[in-house]
Formats: C-alpha cells, structure tokens, sequence
C-alpha cells in the first residue's frame, strides 16, 4: 500500500532523516517507534505532505505520489491521528470531525443534522458517548483526541497514521480504540501505529519499524523481538530498570491542603506530602486528578481549602501567587498552557523567572539566560542542543523536557507534575523519572499526575486514588506492594 524508499531530510543544514526506507501492507498495523527526534514525526509529516522531502522515492496504492499540501493526501486516502491536538475548541464535535470534508444537502447547504447523526454513528461505533453538539473546547484531553480519531476513521481513509493516539486515554478508552482499530485493519486498510508504550506495540501490531536519530535501524514481525531489544535497538544502550527506587528518607511535612473543594468536580481533597517522598495520583479520565491539582493554585477557581507550607498557614490566590510561594504546577497541556511555541527554548525555560536575568541596569541579560538554559539542554538531554530553537520545531518528549526545565527553574518547593512523560520516548522517561526523584530527595515535595497505571505506580511513595472528584484511596506504596488491579479496584468501583 504505502512504499516508502530512501526519503532524506534536513532543516537548516540538520539532517533529521537519513535515506530512511518504511513500507505498509494492507489489512496490517505498522508500528513505528524511536526516540524523541528520532524522525518519526518528520516522515510522518512527509508522507502527509505538511513537508517535502528533500530526495527519495513515496509511493502509495500502486501510484508514485509528492504531495504539496494536506489535503492532496487526505482525498488519496491518508488520514493522519496526530500526537498534538489539531482541532478546533470553538467549533462543535461534529463541525471538527467534517471540517474540509462538510457534508451538504439541498442547494449545497452544509447539512449540519445529518453530520451530527454520521459523527454519533461514529462515536457508538468507537463505544464512546460524546455529544457531537458540544464544543470541542469544553471536553477533556482525552475525549478531545477520541475526536481527532473520529475526525480520521470519517474520512474513510485507505491508510490511517496513528501519532499516539493513546497518550489521554485511560486504559477502557484505550480497550476500545483497540477493537475500532482491529475492525479497520479487518477491512484492509493500513495502520501506522506511533506510540512509547511499547506493552501497546506488542497487544497491537503486526510489524515494528525502529528509527534512531534519523536512521532506519531494523524492521522485524513483531513476535519475532522482545521488549529489551526494542529498546536497546531505539537508544542504543541498556537501561536498566524501569524506575528509580523507592524513596529511602521520609520527614516532615512540606505541603498540606485541607477540605479543597469546587463546585461539581472536586469534594473535600484533603492529603499531605512530606519530604523524600513523591506522592502519586491516580484516577480514571475524568474522575477529576487534573481538576484537584488545578484547583490547589486556583487555575479552576475553588469553593473552599486551606493550605501549610512548611509549617506556616498560607492562601493561594492564584497561579502566579502560588508559583511566588514556590509551588510549581506542570500542566499536562504542554501546547495550549505549558509552552510559547513560537519562542525559543531559552525564552521558555526563563519565562517564569526572568526578574533573575537581569544585568546590573536592570535589564534583561540574554547572555545569562542563553547559558542557563545551556545547563538544562545538557543535564536533560534536549535535542537538538540549541538554546535558540523555537519549541514548536521541537519534538513531542523535547517540549516536554523544555517544559520541566521551565518548572525547575522557578525552584520549587513542592512540584506538581500532570502527566510528566505523556508522548515521551523510554530514554527520555528515564531521565524524567531520574530527575523527578532526585528532586524528591533533595526536600522537594514532588505530586506526580499519570494516566499511564506501571507510571503512577512505579514512581511514587503513596497513591491518592481519585473517583467523582474525591480521593477514596490512600494506598502506602514505599515497599512496591501496591497492584494496577489494586488501584483499578478503587478508580473504577461504583
């Protein structure tokens, strides 16, 4: 179906794809995994023509295709699910779903009601309840990216790009994206399946592709490799465990909330966290984990709560207010409020702390803040090394990198961290992860939000489990005891 033969890339002089070959049967599902900037993304954008390739050889359905814009490869057939939310929050479900491909009645009117009933069709077919008349700006990260593969099986494409798809979802969610995607690949198409959750690569996908620093290392039947090899193949090296040990020293308290409340989403979150330890939050989508965390710096206002900070009673006000008293707070959206995508990662890394840059006339010092985020791109291993890349231009797991940099900057006392490796690669989580509990360690009160259950559980100390906008578990994990099915039993009881 899709041939792709020593396609080559480079922005600015940089190499990013190096004659790489990928190809996709019909009626299989090709996984295609690397490393943040491995080129993934890039050849993806190629084969979706959002970028032309510099040389090679694409072609699709038997024909030799270079296609100059988008939607030459969506009327082709190639749907892209991409890793970074593409629609458009003020436009109803259905409106975003059929954006560019309207349909329309008599006069050649758009037909807005039979669009709603094909979008339900689609949704019932998924085995999700979204109402297509909803703005697509008032739903959840997860159920927005539900939207976004609504917005491609629509299409009806011969070839679907799948760009973690299931980086929001919880694991039902996740269950039922399965089944539509196994029914697509029953009807012959072809899936390319992007994910860092290689568990998901092995219950999904017939082939695996592994890409580093834009080579093509192998491609192998995806029974005939295991878990360790994908890896080792994708970095390079081995790394050991997953995640780092369990905390060794727990003392006082640095952080306490009591009785935080907001109308209809969060009730009486009441929970400490002391120092060594980091304490996890785990929750099924929309049983209100972000919600609390945003309520504690009152990004979504809150009803009622009161907070300690190491000892002393204070208020949060609000989101600057709270990052002034040295509670950090990491929104899982790293694009829509975690980011200027449109600066450079020095900008980012200093947006919240440039009153320290100044020079001696009290002024900004861009020599200062240039070699600060020089220390950050090294210790965490951002890609590429350039202190002057706009974040845009930077992978998924990169911005990630940028956006925690940003958070360590503002030198935290307590760190509230949503979704820290969502879209991130394993060499990257284990840095994240490494860092994250040498934070903790250092006194540093550490909240780690994750949908991903081997995560939220692997890295924490204690487990507040949430359901209805409460905690109904407060689960001691410090000797590794704690079970995804223990937590499960919690987050999903009625």
């Amino acid at each position: 179906m899709l041939s792709v033969q020593s396609v080559t890339k480079s922005f600015f002089g940089n190499v990013v794809l190096h004659g790489v070959d990928f190809d996709v049967r019909s009626g299989e599902i090709h996984a295609l995994i690397g490393e943040n900037g491995a080129g993934k993304s890039t050849l993806v954008n190629i084969i979706a023509g959002i970028l032309r390739r510099d040389s090679g050889t694409i072609t699709f359905d038997g024909t030799a295709v270079d296609f100059d814009h988008p939607l030459e490869a969506m009327r082709a057939g190639i749907s892209v699910v991409h890793q970074e939310l593409s629609l458009v929050p003020n436009l109803t479900v259905a409106e975003n779903i059929f954006l560019r491909h309207e349909m329309t009645g008599l006069l050649g009117l758009n037909d807005w009601r039979g669009m709603r009933i094909e979008a339900r069709r689609i949704f019932e077919r998924i085995g999700v309840d979204i109402d297509p008349a909803a703005l697509v700006g008032s739903l959840s990260i997860g159920m927005q990216q539900l939207v976004e593969v609504a917005k491609a099986i629509s299409l009806e494409a011969k070839l679907i790009i799948m760009d973690e798809p299931t980086s929001s979802l919880s694991e039902k969610e996740i269950a039922e994206l399965f089944v539509v995607v196994r029914d697509l690949k029953a009807k012959g198409l072809g899936i390319v399946f992007i994910s860092h959750k290689l568990s998901e690569l092995f219950e999904i996908s017939d082939r695996i592709t592994v890409f580093r620093d834009g080579h093509h290392v192998a491609t192998s039947a995806i029974d005939d490799v295991t878990t360790e090899q994908i890896i080792k193949m994708m970095v390079g090296r081995h790394l050991g465990d997953l995640f780092p040990p369990k905390a060794t020293t727990i003392s006082d308290v640095v952080f306490s909330c009591r009785g935080v409340s907001q109308f209809g989403t969060v009730r009486d979150l009441t929970f400490d966290v002391r120092r060594g330890e980091i304490v996890g939050v785990a929750g099924l989508v929309g049983s209100g984990r972000t919600e609390a965390m945003r309520a504690l710096i009152n990004a979504d206002v809150r009803s009622s709560g009161t907070f300690t900070l190491d000892g002393n009673a204070i208020d949060i006000a609000d989101p600057s207010d709270a990052l002034a008293k040295g509670i950090v707070y990491v929104s899982e959206d790293r694009k829509g409020s975690g980011l200027f995508l449109g600066y450079d990662v020095a900008a980012n890394i200093g947006a919240s702390t440039l009153s320290n840059y100044g020079n001696r006339f009290g002024f900004l010092s861009g020599a200062r803040l240039r070699a600060k985020a020089l220390e950050y791109i090294k210790s965490m291993d951002i890609r590429p090394p350039n202190e002057g890349a706009r974040a845009m231009d930077l992978s998924g797991g990169n911005q990630q990198k940028v956006l925690l940099a940003k958070a360590l900057d503002a030198r935290p006392k307590v760190l509230i961290v949503d979704e820290p490796t969502r879209g991130v690669d394993v060499g990257a989580k284990s840095l994240i992860h490494a860092q994250l509990r040498q934070l903790a360690e250092s006194g540093i009160a550490v909240v780690l939000v994750s949908s991903e259950m081997p995560e939220v559980i692997g890295m924490s100390d204690r487990l507040l489990v949430f359901r209805n906008g409460a905690v109904v578990a407060n689960l001691d994990n410090r000797t590794g005891r704690v079970t995804q099915e223990t937590v499960m039993s919690h987050a999903a009881s009625q």
